[in-house]
Order: structure tokens, then C-alpha cells, then sequence
């Protein structure tokens, strides 16, 4: 039995807040030829999740909150907002799943969130995630700029 309990979720928080990525996961899955892949995916804001999609092959994608507060957004392929929702248990959004080959990103709202995500598998560092033309890619100058502007135009503050 694998248990997602304070220890855990703490132990992976105080790792993502010790990241210079301000973000850091905890794989359930053993390989990266696994079939379904099952991880907590600790955030601090600030991080930047360039909008990327899943393809060749597909793949479905979920994220479950845990903790925390975080914006999931969908674009289509001018880099338009499409869809959004905010996960928070308080609000009764607790979970939502990106269908494949759609353009998304994640923008954590507050300090310690922690999703449960569940993604198709197998992982090939070169063909999992298709990083979109229109966004700055992790690590830019600007990258948080680009979510800082998806924030503003869907009126979210953190």
C-alpha cells in the first residue's frame, strides 16, 4: 500500500520550496516504461509550466488537488485561453482531466499546493511533451511573465 499522508506531502513540499524550480515530484510509478504514470507534483508560486501537450502518442492527463491552489489552462493553438478551472477543495474543484493534444499549463495560486497527477505512460524524454511556439520555455528570462499575463486576463490575483 502506497499512502499519501501528511509525512509524505510534507517531505515533498519542503523539497519543491528548497527547488529552484520551486517544484518537485514524487513518482509512484517505478519506470518510465510504465503504462500509467502516478506522481505528486508539489508547486510553490512562481514556477512556470511552460503550456505544453501530450502527442505521438496521445495521452490523457488528471490532476487531482491535494492541497493548495492552482490554475490548469487550456489553449488552442494561436495560444488563445479555451478553458480554466481552478483546483481547490474549498471551492469543490477538486480534480480535472486534459484530454490528448491539448494545449495546457499550471499556474500554482498558493504557497504548498501538491496535486496527485495521473498521466498515460510510457515516458520518452523526447516525444512526451510538445512545448507550444507561442510561450517563452522554462527557464526564459520572461518565462513567469507569460503566466503572470494568463493570470491577469482570466482575473485571478495570487
Amino acid at each position: 500500500m502506497k499512502k499519501i499522508d501528511t509525512t509524505l506531502v510534507g517531505g515533498i513540499i519542503q523539497q519543491s520550496v528548497q527547488s529552484s524550480r520551486k517544484r518537485r515530484t514524487y513518482n509512484f510509478h517505478k519506470e518510465a516504461s510504465d503504462t500509467l504514470h502516478r506522481m505528486l507534483n508539489a508547486m510553490q508560486p512562481g514556477t512556470y509550466v511552460a503550456p505544453h501537450k501530450h502527442e505521438t502518442p496521445d495521452k490523457r492527463e488528471a490532476f487531482i488537488i491535494i492541497t493548495g491552489k492552482i490554475a490548469v489552462v487550456e489553449y488552442d493553438q494561436q495560444g488563445n485561453i479555451t478553458d480554466h478551472i481552478i483546483l481547490d477543495r474549498e471551492r469543490g474543484n477538486y480534480g480535472v482531466e486534459v484530454q490528448p493534444g491539448i494545449w495546457h499549463s499550471l499556474i500554482p495560486l498558493e504557497s504548498n499546493t501538491v496535486i496527485y497527477e495521473v498521466k498515460d505512460g510510457p515516458y520518452d524524454p523526447e516525444t512526451d511533451k510538445k512545448f507550444s511556439p507561442w510561450a517563452p520555455a522554462e527557464g526564459d528570462p520572461n518565462d513567469y511573465d507569460f503566466s503572470r499575463e494568463v493570470l491577469k486576463k482570466l482575473d485571478i490575483s495570487i
